[in-house]
């Protein structure tokens, strides 16, 4: 399944952010292809950030990622760069932007 995500990063953490994503942890790449991710890309357009991520269940994702202190640690990170962060807790799963068109 593709899933859609949009996101922002703070305004004044904009370097820091795209400097995180230079270096993110191994251990962490490899948790997320484990949990079914074959792919992620974000694109930034000033503060807004697109994220598109292809993956077998994004719920069993986002569950296997939960509690693993890589990811833990990761997304303490990018809640002090984000204004708008991805809430696993509350929209988890339903977090993805609704398709409006596909290319037939």
């Amino acid at each position: 399944m593709r899933v859609a995500l949009h996101t922002k990063v703070r305004a004044d953490r904009v370097t820091e952010y795209e400097n995180a994503h230079l270096d993110v942890p191994k251990e962490l790449t490899a948790a997320i292809r484990a949990a079914g991710a074959t792919s992620w890309t974000i694109w930034r357009s000033g503060t807004d950030l697109f994220h598109v991520l292809d993956c077998d269940d994004y719920a069993r994702l986002l569950a296997e990622l939960d509690q693993l202190p890589v990811n833990v640690a990761w997304q303490a990170r990018m809640t002090q760069l984000l204004d708008v962060v991805h809430d696993y807790s509350s929209q988890g799963a339903d977090a993805g932007l609704p398709v409006v068109w596909e290319l037939p």
